[in-house]
């Protein structure tokens, strides 16, 4: 079975969340990195699988796919996700 376009939204908000530990769990590797490279690898795996959720979330229900209320949670919770981390990032250092 195909899984529609608010289903991958919502995949991609649980790889965010999987990095987010993973990024937790692993601090301590990070230290010998440099301040700019720990905000691109911060960028790459917890901004921009958000952002992509969102625009999966948005085509989900622009398209009126038949569950359109999980394109909708989506959207919600990949943009809650990607501000909460650019504020953080934004600050960070």
């Amino acid at each position: 079975m195909k899984s529609g376009l608010g289903a991958k939204s919502l995949y991609l908000f649980g790889l965010s969340v999987i990095f987010l530990i993973l990024l937790t769990l692993f601090e301590a590797a990070l230290l010998n990195l440099s301040l700019s490279a720990e905000r691109i690898i911060s960028t790459l795996l917890l901004i921009l699988p958000g952002i992509m959720g969102i625009v999966y979330g948005v085509l989900g229900v622009v398209r009126k796919e038949t569950k359109v209320w999980i394109a909708y949670l989506g959207i919600v919770l990949n943009g809650l996700f990607v501000l909460f981390h650019a504020f953080v990032l934004s600050f960070a250092g």
